[in-house]
């Protein structure tokens, strides 16, 4: 089977994604807009043939550069897992009258409102929604929905350009902020904690699914220097603890009509059970938490879900042997990397449940912490107690210190 995937290389994730569906046997051709020479030497290997594009948002020519292509070599699937450009996948299967998502199927996954509305006529409980492209219409959507709100972009991912907002004037500072976006949702805010719902479908099927703790929630994390924001992929996936979101999911799927390959739910659980749904998207979650899936169980959902969307099957063991959880870190101050402490106290403690440690070297300019989630360095740890593994990652963010300069 020829596949074409799409951005075989970017972001950090994608090239195991590419190179799974290589050890399925398949040709797969790439299409980015990198120079071949600047790939992952992990996509590079996976890649039968490369097709180089000067950009994506140029649909047009990409469409045509594919065309032109097809003519030349047969293409059987087009496969997209990083959410920019799956309404792009889609429109590549209908000109090549390939099998997969249709732009119809594909939209409710990337527009936040059309997804809630699906949702609302199924009788699913989402946060009360309004959207609006222009700041009069925010300002009014605000009034009805009620303080306080949330405020985020149709079709964004993660919590970028993402706002909680409590009052009139805060309301007012935030608008100027949103000058770049077309068209945002105005939400309720959810006063919960937030969980994932992430799986891998065949056929409608829920052949895998895992389930995260974020702590705290993202929005705070991306509203807040000093947190150091922490991921759990919970062992435990079937306590009744979490029984509403499961059912959530489930449900989400079936109104949403999704058949095969990864989806990424986030959801919100009230202090009184009840599940209330954030969004979904029909890929895999970003920022190292398919990593944490594999630390977890020990297998390689990469090539687990290429096998699911490729070949109608999920064979990877799955065992769930572990919590795994990441926590991203910040340095203080800014300017390039000074010095890191406490890392030697915490290998000495923790060293044989910590599978990671990925921190940015001293001498290298610290990250914008506003443009990543990834801040300034990772470890991801694991450990067959939720407790214990929250103890650990808690010891990290208090202990672990970055220093800029």
């Amino acid at each position: 089977m020829n596949i074409l995937m799409i951005s075989p290389g970017f972001p950090v994730e994608q090239p195991f994604f590419t190179r799974g569906l290589a050890r399925q046997g398949h040709d797969v051709i790439g299409i980015g807009d990198q120079n071949e020479h600047d790939l992952n030497q992990i996509a590079k290997g996976a890649l039968s043939a490369y097709l180089q594009v000067s950009s994506f948002t140029d649909e047009s020519a990409v469409l045509a550069r594919v065309a032109d292509f097809a003519n030349k070599v047969r293409i059987d699937r087009v496969e997209c897992t990083w959410e920019p450009f799956m309404v792009l996948a889609a429109k590549l299967r209908e000109m090549l009258g390939l099998p997969g998502m249709t732009v119809q199927q594909t939209i409710p996954f990337r527009d936040k409102e059309k997804m809630k509305q699906v949702l609302d006529q199924n009788g699913i409980r989402t946060p009360r929604h309004i959207s609006t492209t222009t700041k009069d219409g925010v300002r009014e959507a605000a009034s009805k929905v009620g303080y306080p709100i949330c405020v985020k972009p149709i079709s964004g991912a993660g919590s970028a350009d993402t706002y909680r907002v409590d009052n009139e004037q805060h309301l007012e500072e935030i608008l100027p902020l949103l000058g770049h976006v077309q068209e945002v949702s105005v939400e309720e805010f959810i006063e919960a904690d937030e969980f994932t719902f992430d799986t891998v479908c065949v056929n409608g099927e829920i052949k895998f699914f895992n389930i995260c703790s974020y702590r705290p929630r993202p929005l705070m994390g991306r509203t807040h220097q000093w947190i150091s924001q922490q991921t759990i992929t919970v062992r435990d996936v079937l306590n009744p603890f979490y029984a509403s979101g499961r059912k959530m999911g489930i449900d989400v799927l079936r109104a949403l009509g999704f058949r095969d390959g990864f989806t990424h739910m986030e959801w919100y659980r009230k202090p009184d059970g009840e599940a209330v749904f954030g969004e979904i998207a029909a890929r895999p979650p970003g920022a190292n938490t398919v990593d944490l899936m594999n630390f977890a169980n020990d297998f390689d959902v990469y090539e687990g879900w290429a096998e699911a969307v490729t070949r109608g099957s999920f064979s990877q063991p799955i065992n769930r042997s572990f919590n795994a959880g990441h926590i991203f870190k910040r340095a203080r101050g800014e300017g390039r990397i000074q010095r890191i402490e406490g890392l030697e106290s915490l290998m000495a403690d923790y060293g044989q449940h910590m599978c990671i440690v990925d921190l940015l070297p001293i001498g290298a300019q610290r990250r914008d912490w506003k443009q990543t989630l990834r801040s300034d360095g990772m470890i991801i740890v694991r450990h067959p107690d939720f407790g214990t593994t929250c103890e650990i990652l808690d010891q990290i963010g208090m202990r672990l210190q970055m220093y800029a300069g």
